[in-house]
């Protein structure tokens, strides 16, 4: 699996914690099981260093980031209100802004199952060119919509949603999108088919934050309950969910299995510090069977 887009530093009151994204994202896949590549670029700097060493001692792939002698890492500053809820200020440009395709990213996009990107990558037309490049490549394309204001447009939105077969929302995104598209309804059931019937994805999610998640696959809905948790911060949760969702999907789990241990994934992840706690299978059986 090719995971592409932001790697970056989230800088919170207490520090510096790795962020972005697809990065998340693989980092969990790869605890999962899941071989997977992050393809991203960062600067030659000490951040950058930093970065390299974490993801290495973490045992995922590093040979599609690239190094960018004119660009810095990327650091975005996060703020948390008194729910633990982030928001982000993304400074711009940074080096995974300028990624830049290659034939080898290509052979790996090619061959790999899934191809994950997001929006936040397209803000800036070299690392959108990129994506542009790639996606014609990919088997399998999941979109991970993940609005920031102001780095994304609904032309952006339409454009790269038109070619995904997974889409994942956030129940604000996905009501704000689906009425752009001129769903009239304000139910997450129909704003679902209606995004369904209007793109070519054959899965489309919506996370609903502490009440669960919503699933829907050819005509049918899965509901997940949230699971309870004390939040420190929501940073990563949905991209611990979203990479446990894939993983279940890949490994041909039930469904409703999968939407199961996925919410359960983010809420560990929410009760934790930072967007990669490190959760063993153990702890996440252990804590689904709490509740079941």
């Amino acid at each position: 699996m090719v995971c592409f887009g932001e790697v970056l530093w989230d800088v919170f009151p207490e520090g510096e914690k790795i962020g972005g994204a697809p990065l998340n994202v693989a980092l969990r896949l790869n605890t999962l099981g899941v071989k997977t590549f992050i393809a991203s670029q960062i600067g030659k700097d000490p951040l950058g260093k930093r970065l390299i060493k974490f993801v290495q001692e973490n045992k995922l792939d590093t040979s599609l980031i690239q190094h960018s002698s004119d660009f810095s890492t990327g650091v975005v500053n996060v703020s948390l209100d008194t729910n633990g809820s982030a928001s982000y200020e993304i400074e711009h440009p940074a080096a995974w802004d300028k990624i830049e395709p290659s034939a080898e990213w290509i052979d790996v996009v090619s061959t790999s199952s899934v191809f994950l990107f997001g929006s936040l990558v397209a803000r800036d037309t070299v690392s959108k060119n990129t994506l542009n490049t790639l996606l014609p490549h990919a088997n399998f394309k999941v979109f991970d919509v993940n609005l920031r204001s102001p780095h994304y447009s609904y032309s952006l939105l339409e454009e790269l949603i038109s070619q995904a077969d997974f889409i994942k929302f956030n129940d604000d995104e996905l009501d704000e999108i689906s009425k752009h598209f001129g769903c009239q309804s304000s139910q997450l059931e129909d704003q679902l088919a209606y995004m369904a019937l209007h793109t070519k994805a054959t899965y489309i999610c919506v996370t609903k934050g502490g009440d669960g998640a919503m699933l829907y696959h050819e005509g049918n809905y899965y509901n997940q309950h949230g699971f309870p948790i004390e939040v420190v911060d929501t940073v990563g949760a949905g991209d611990s969910f979203l990479a446990t969702l894939l993983e279940g999907i890949l490994t041909k789990r039930k469904l409703n299995d999968a939407l199961k241990r996925a919410c359960a994934m983010g809420a560990l992840v929410a009760g934790s510090a930072g967007a990669n706690a490190q959760i063993s299978e153990a702890t996440l059986m252990d804590y689904i069977a709490q509740f079941t």
